[in-house]
């Protein structure tokens, strides 16, 4: 890893990197002096691969750096630290990975999707409180990566609201999912004791929060 530049990073599968989306990598290397592209060291062939096609659009090889396997998750999420930006990846999400990003404090870019898959992160970043995180076209996912590259003082905002609403926010609130799906389990108890049919539903809150009651009294 250099010592000074921007580090971009996306610890996706290579399976995941498409054409177009590594075409918006590519410029964004091209306009950000001294950027790099921090990537997963997998097959060897998906070097030489990423090495070639980084080549043919006017990139230099050492702008691209590869991450060999580390052990354990406290290694990964601690070098997750070092990088200043996650590029997600479409038509095909980070799901686990943006999630270990965000929690590493490392903010995740994503551009939405017309699946599940292609959605994962979108959610992930509502659910933290960072929609501006969220582009709806690689033009407009572009421009985000561009700007806080180029801006420190909005990437350090973003940074500073990632830290504060990890401590907050429903994505890593797990007491409170807990609760919600017992209430939602409960609902669908008693939905079966009453013979009613399956249905879509919602889980109150306040549901939650009386199942919660009852549990300690």
């Amino acid at each position: 890893m250099p010592e000074r530049g921007f580090v971009f990073a996306s610890f996706n599968n290579a399976y995941k990197f498409m054409p177009a989306m590594f075409d918006v990598w590519m410029r964004l290397l091209s306009s950000v002096e001294g950027s790099v592209l921090w990537l997963p060291r997998h097959h060897p062939a998906a070097v030489r691969n990423l090495l070639r096609e980084a080549a043919a659009r006017g990139v230099a090889a050492t702008r691209l750096v590869f991450a060999p396997p580390v052990a354990g998750s406290a290694g990964h999420l601690a070098r997750l630290r070092l990088a200043d930006l996650f590029l997600d990846t479409l038509p095909y999400n980070a799901h686990s990975t943006a999630n270990d990003a965000l929690w590493a404090g490392l903010p995740v870019l994503t551009c939405a999707g017309h699946s599940f898959a292609g959605r994962v992160a979108a959610s992930l970043l509502q659910a933290i409180g960072l929609p501006e995180l969220i582009a709806d076209s690689l033009a407009g996912y572009e421009a985000v990566a561009l700007k806080l590259a180029r801006d420190e003082s909005a990437l350090a905002s973003v940074r500073v609201k990632l830290a504060k609403n990890r401590e907050t926010s429903p994505l890593f609130d797990t007491a409170r999912h807990t609760r919600n799906l017992e209430a939602a389990f409960t609902t669908m108890w008693e939905r079966q004791q009453k013979g009613e049919p399956p249905a879509a539903f919602a889980v109150e809150r306040a549901a939650a929060m009386e199942l919660d009651r009852s549990r300690h009294e």
